[in-house]
């Protein structure tokens, strides 16, 4: 998954020079809470909700310009790179949002909310779905489970794993709605462990 299929394109911007209350209004008008700030049509900083909440009374805001608060040189990313390494620097930094750049162009943001929308289509949470978690039995593993599961019509939406110990690792499948029975009883009789069916 791309940046470039999950980020706000065209983001509302704001000048360097103009004041701290256009920054507040401009936020409050479009509900957001970044705003990348440019010079020149060139990305100079990025001044966030956080970055205003030191300014409480309307006073504070009307002759302090935005270039006096912004980040300077904030953090961006490329509008190729994947969905996991915007994740990885919003979580690493913690930040709430990146500029996206194209040849050092502000072509977008992309903020935490959208990379968690991200993972939620991929995992199919909102989706009307099934959810099998197993441990491997000690023959066959993880290519025969899903062998089993498609042998028995089941649509794999997405897998992921959580290790219990070292020597119970959990597979979480997530699957299409549908019969789940005949693949349970397949994959116990092919001796793995089915710990539990979630529909």
């Amino acid at each position: 998954m791309k940046v470039k299929n999950w980020m706000t394109k065209d983001p509302i911007t704001i000048e360097r020079n103009a004041l701290l209350q256009e920054a507040v209004s401009l936020m409050k008008e479009h509900s957001i809470r970044h705003l990348p700030v440019l010079e020149n049509d060139q990305l100079v900083g990025f001044i966030t909700e956080s970055d205003l909440r030191q300014f409480y009374f309307p006073s504070m805001v009307e002759d302090i310009p935005v270039h006096q608060v912004m980040i300077i040189n904030p953090i961006t990313i490329n509008v190729s790179a994947n969905i996991e390494s915007a994740a990885r620097l919003i979580h690493g930094y913690k930040i709430g949002g990146l500029p996206v750049l194209d040849k050092k162009k502000l072509v977008g943001i992309i903020t935490a909310t959208d990379i968690l929308s991200s993972f939620i289509e991929v995992m199919g949470v909102l989706k009307s779905t099934s959810r099998l978690d197993v441990v491997l039995g000690k023959k066959g593993g993880l290519a025969e489970v899903t062998r089993i599961i498609k042998m028995h019509n089941g649509e794999i939406i997405s897998f992921a794993t959580e290790s219990h110990s070292s020597r119970r690792k959990v597979y979480y499948f997530r699957l299409e709605k549908g019969d789940m029975e005949p693949i349970v009883e397949a994959l116990e009789k092919a001796g793995h462990k089915v710990l539990s069916v979630m529909s």
